[in-house]
């Protein structure tokens, strides 16, 4: 039986390493994509292999055109064709208001959170759908409960790109839903991760934890069992589905 081939953007930390981890297990083939920290990646890659599994570590900035495309083409060359991405890829920036935030953050926010994720299912795509001559697969990108809430007074350029990526989901499974990919979004609430500290507020995830009807932040594993189910043939007849995973926020 083959091993499914998958693709997972910013997978050396957080929900991404998680993801790895549970797709390894589960016996993918998994792709780890990284920006600046090899050291991180390689890390990860070195456990899956220690634990039996295939893991590849591979770098490049998801923002960039060109190095979208040596990502996919070096996934080619080693390994084939592609079954699965996961678009988990994201950054998010200091807590600002709007009418305080400069052009360039607003550029950067997009060009990693949308247009990355665009690039990347794109080149999935020309891999995986039959129109292509490819044999199907599954995309599934990590939206946030942030696109449903705005979070107003702090982060509303990300929330917007998430919002963004929720649409780009449901458009994306409508035109790709006869050619064998299904595509779906997981919406994470509050999670244990870095991606709080390179806001500035590495403490944040416990600070608002009593906003959380649950009363805790989520867990990176917890996101990766949703993302990992909506990959696997369990999930066959779902696509368009926007998922959260949020504690009930």
């Amino acid at each position: 039986m083959k091993q499914p081939l998958t693709l997972i953007t910013g997978g050396s930390r957080g929900i991404g390493a998680a993801t790895a981890r549970l797709c390894a297990a589960r016996g993918h083939r998994v792709v780890i994509n990284y920006a600046r920290d090899a050291a991180a990646a390689e890390r990860v890659a070195c456990e899956l292999r220690e634990q039996g599994g295939q893991a590849l570590a591979l770098q490049a900035d998801i923002s960039v055109e060109a190095e979208v495309l040596r990502l996919f083409e070096e996934i080619d060359r080693q390994w084939g064709r592609l079954d699965g991405l996961v678009n988990n890829a994201g950054i998010v920036d200091t807590r600002a208001r709007v009418d305080e935030m400069s052009l360039a953050r607003v550029e950067r926010m997009f060009a990693i959170n949308v247009f990355g994720s665009f690039l990347c299912a794109r080149e999935a795509v020309r891999r995986m759908s039959r129109r292509h001559g490819g044999s199907g697969g599954a995309i599934v990108n990590v939206s946030s409960v942030a696109a449903r809430a705005g979070s107003a007074g702090q982060y509303v350029d990300y929330a917007a790109s998430k919002a963004a990526i929720d649409t780009f989901t449901l458009g994306l499974a409508r035109e790709v839903a006869d050619e064998g990919i299904r595509v779906n979004a997981v919406r994470p609430g509050i999670t244990e991760t870095d991606i709080h500290a390179s806001g500035g507020e590495p403490e944040r995830a416990w600070a608002l934890a009593g906003q959380i009807p649950m009363q805790r932040p989520g867990r990176p594993e917890e996101i990766a069992h949703a993302i990992a189910w909506l990959l696997s043939d369990e999930a066959s007849y779902t696509t368009g589905a926007v998922l959260d995973v949020g504690g009930g926020r």
